[in-house]
């Protein structure tokens, strides 16, 4: 069998978990380029567990990622919201704390899980986690 562009095939989304797919692009007679049928995002073939379905065979040029650094982001455990604290609105000049509420004019609500040095901080919103600055001071 055949892998054509607007075939459906069986795929890993990281995004939301789903294995329903489109295939979108292929290179060389090569699965290159998918579509989540549950949330729509695009991505390089990850073949559903591990197996190439229905003959086709990933692109050459995709590698299979590292297991452990796929380990290290599911076992990621999510902050939850300090109720105590007030939620702020975003700007750049400020500084954030594991557990603050934010609110940003782009992504929505959102909590800070994680600070990666005085520059930056990651914050999860309904949409994913974004990777924002802080504490920058134009000048």
């Amino acid at each position: 069998m055949t892998t054509r562009v607007g075939s459906e095939i069986a795929a890993i989304c990281r995004k939301c978990g789903n294995a329903e797919h489109l295939v979108i692009a292929l290179a060389e007679n090569a699965i290159a380029q998918v579509e989540c049928a549950e949330c729509g995002a695009r991505h390089r073939y990850r073949p559903a567990g591990g197996v190439v379905a229905g003959g086709a065979r990933p692109h050459p040029s995709v590698a299979p990622r590292n297991s452990s650094r796929a380990r290290k982001n599911d076992a990621k455990p999510i902050v939850e919201a300090d109720p105590a604290r007030p939620r702020r609105s975003f700007q750049p000049k400020d500084t954030y704390q594991v557990g603050d509420r934010m609110l940003h004019p782009s992504f929505g609500e959102g909590v800070v899980q994680a600070t990666r040095g005085p520059t930056k901080v990651e914050v999860l919103f309904e949409a994913g986690t974004k990777l924002l600055i802080q504490g920058h001071h134009k000048g």
